[in-house]
Parts: structure tokens; C-alpha cells; sequence
């Protein structure tokens, strides 16, 4: 994986992701494809939208249909029909999320299955073996989530375990990583696979909501040397002026020729906050779900869709996007269709989502290739409202 910067404004930078299917422009938005699918959108439209990479999950993909089923259907690239980049979480933050039906010791993490029940074990190896067999260009160590709150030596604990698992997740990657299942060639662009074209291992920055854990943290992830770094741990529930204290204190002591990616953020408004802070690559479920529950964004801020007051509105959703729904249907064919109940609306409802994070992302990345500094956070944020 090769990672280039092409341009600077102030902390923020817009860069060149090369990996084994293709090029991905930073700072990406990466929309969350759980179960090897955004739902409700085929691979074609996110194509049509411009979707980069893709975010594909560990935990879920591990349960159903099974890694080895994917493994022998040529990775996960072949099964899902998607030839651009993916990048898989290490199943870390769904363990976490299972809470009761979960237990935590220095080997890994026992858990139920939220699905029927049965019980099954991560360790960091097991996680490195699911996404090497899973075939994702960039995977994750396997870290453990911090809770909030958390008390200093609740969250020393938790980081000291997620170091020791990321120098384990490390070494089995090493020894493993020529597994990956791809064929001789890749289909992206009549791409093919060179002995360089391999998957990349980013390492995890833990340490709750205290800023010198959080520096000691980075300092002896980035010793392991990992080829990209992420934030973890935040949008746990803590208020989100402290997500952005932390974020703005850890890129501090991330290396400046690396990729960040800041996991599982955020709104329009918080994505270019947090590209302005210097974060490359960003995920987030919000889009999507928000789009299943009728909250739309605009240029001019949030819309319920499903309000009465729409029920007679001709006028286009956004008159400033560009997305297929917003050029063909009217807000009042939108509210009826959630009215309904009809599938149909929340298709619809997600692509425009997901164009307006995507649309969002690209005039950042222009912002940032012209040099405006100060001046591109607010014209973007104006455009992005929270």
C-alpha cells in the first residue's frame, strides 16, 4: 500500500491511497457495507455515485454466510461483486457492542451470537485469519473498545490489552499475509496482482477520553509499525465536543506520512471538521440508517421527510445536489413513499444520503488541492451543515 499527499490547507491534506484494487482520494468518506452490501443500494449505483471503498464487517460476515464460504468464493471482492477497495473492521467494536453476551480475558473474546445464541472465540489470531480469508485491502488489528465512561485505570487496562493484541494481530499477519485470496489477476482496471500488491494491517489507537493515555497509546502503536493508523473508541456515547478533543490531541502524535482513519464518525458537518483536523479516512453507519428513518441532508440542513408538510412539495429534495433522486423526484413522492411503507423509499432515501456524504467529500478534496486553508472549513461547513 503506498500512501501520497498531494496537496495541504492548514492541518488538512488531500492524498493518493494505493492499494491492490485501486486508488482511493483522501479524505474518503467510506460507506458502511455491514454484511457485504450498503443496504438497499446495488454495486452498480455506488459505482454511478462514485464510492471509492467500501467498509465491510468482520464480526457479521464471520457469522453469516462464514469466512470460508467467502474464502472459496474467491474473497470478498468476487462475492459481493465489487471491484473497487474494501476495508474490513476487525470485529473488535461488534464484541464490544454485544456487552452481556461477552467475556473478556488476555487470550481473546468469548461471545454469543446475536443471531441464535452459539458461542464463539476472537483472539487476534482468529481476527487476522477471518480477514486475511476474507480478502479486504486494508484490515484491522483486533483492539478492544474502551467504554464511556471510563475510569483511568478501567481505561489503562483496555489500552494495555489492545497494545499486547496488536503486536499479536502483527505477528500472525506477517506469517499469514501471502493467504489472501486473490486470483492472478485483479479486476479492477485490468490490474495485476504483483508481489507488493498485499493486504495492509492498520494498527489501533485506544486509551478512553484521557489525553496522556491516548498519546501513550500512539507513540507505542506507531513502535509496531503499522502501514496506516486508526482512532478508536469514540462515539461511544460521549458528548461530542469531547469526540473532537480527542481526535484534535491524538493526530498530534500520528506520523504525518501515514493515513489516519478516525472510526465510526460522523455527521456531514463532523466529516469536514474532522478532514480540516487532518483525518484521511472516515466511516459511518448514519447515511444509511438515517436514510431508513426518513432524515435526509440538504445544502440547507436536515429534512424529515416523513412531516406532513411535505405531502404537497413539488420541489426537488435539494436543489443543489445532483444526485438521480433529487433530479427526478419531489419531496412530496419521497414523503408518500415513506408513507407507505414502500422499500422503494428507503432506496432512494440512502442513495441521496450517500451521494451528499460522497458530494461532501469531494468538495473538500478540491478545497484542499486549491490551498485554501481557513477560508475551505466554513465555505464547506456551509454546505455540510451538522
Amino acid at each position: 500500500m503506498l500512501f501520497q499527499v498531494e496537496a495541504r490547507a492548514g492541518a488538512a491534506r488531500a492524498a493518493r491511497l494505493i492499494t491492490p484494487h485501486g486508488a482511493v482520494e483522501t479524505p474518503v468518506f467510506m460507506p458502511v457495507g455491514t454484511v457485504a452490501s450498503v443496504k438497499g443500494v446495488p454495486q452498480d449505483i455506488l459505482e454511478e455515485l462514485g464510492v471509492q471503498i467500501l467498509l465491510g464487517n468482520t464480526y457479521h460476515l464471520y457469522l453469516r454466510p462464514g469466512v470460508e464460504q467467502v474464502r472459496k468464493l474467491g474473497g470478498l471482492h468476487r462475492f459481493m461483486a465489487w471491484p473497487r477497495a474494501i476495508l474490513t473492521d476487525s470485529g473488535g467494536f461488534q464484541v464490544f457492542s454485544l456487552n452481556e453476551l461477552r467475556k473478556i480475558t488476555e487470550e481473546g473474546v468469548t461471545f454469543r451470537s446475536h443471531l441464535d445464541g452459539s458461542s464463539h472465540f476472537f483472539s487476534p489470531e482468529s481476527a487476522m485469519g477471518a480477514q486475511i480469508g476474507l480478502g479486504a485491502d486494508i484490515i484491522m488489528a483486533f483492539d478492544e473498545c474502551t467504554e464511556y465512561p471510563a475510569d483511568g485505570l478501567r481505561a489503562r487496562e483496555s489500552m494495555e490489552l489492545t497494545l499486547r493484541w496488536a503486536e499479536r494481530s502483527k505477528t500472525y499477519f506477517e506469517e499469514h499475509k501471502d493467504e489472501v485470496p486473490w486470483g492472478a489477476e485483479l479486476h479492477s482496471a485490468g490490474q495485476v496482482r504483483t508481489p507488493a500488491a498485499t493486504q495492509a494491517l492498520f494498527g489501533i489507537v485506544q486509551g478512553g477520553m484521557d489525553h496522556a493515555l491516548r498519546k501513550e497509546s500512539a507513540e507505542r502503536t506507531i513502535e509496531l509499525d503499522f502501514p496506516g493508523y486508526a482512532i478508536g473508541g469514540l462515539s461511544v456515547g460521549e458528548p461530542r465536543a469531547l469526540t473532537r478533543e480527542i481526535v484534535e490531541s491524538t493526530i498530534q502524535h500520528l506520523p504525518a506520512d501515514k493515513p489516519r482513519y478516525l472510526m465510526g464518525v460522523g455527521t456531514p458537518g463532523e466529516i469536514v471538521e474532522y478532514a480540516a483536523l487532518g483525518i484521511d479516512m472516515m466511516d459511518c453507519v448514519l447515511p444509511t440508517r438515517a436514510a431508513r428513518h426518513g432524515l435526509l441532508f440538504t445544502s440547507e440542513g436536515k429534512i424529515s421527510i416523513k412531516q406532513a408538510r411535505y405531502a404537497g412539495d413539488a420541489s426537488p429534495l435539494d436543489a443543489n445536489c445532483r444526485c438521480k433522486v433529487c433530479a427526478r423526484y419531489s419531496r412530496a413522492y419521497l414523503r408518500h413513499l415513506y408513507a407507505a411503507n414502500e422499500v422503494l423509499a428507503q432506496v432512494l432515501n440512502t442513495v441521496h444520503n450517500l451521494s451528499f456524504y460522497l458530494d461532501t467529500m469531494r468538495t473538500v478534496r478540491h478545497s484542499i488541492s486549491l490551498g485554501r486553508g481557513a477560508r475551505f472549513l466554513s465555505e464547506v461547513w456551509s454546505r455540510a451543515k451538522p
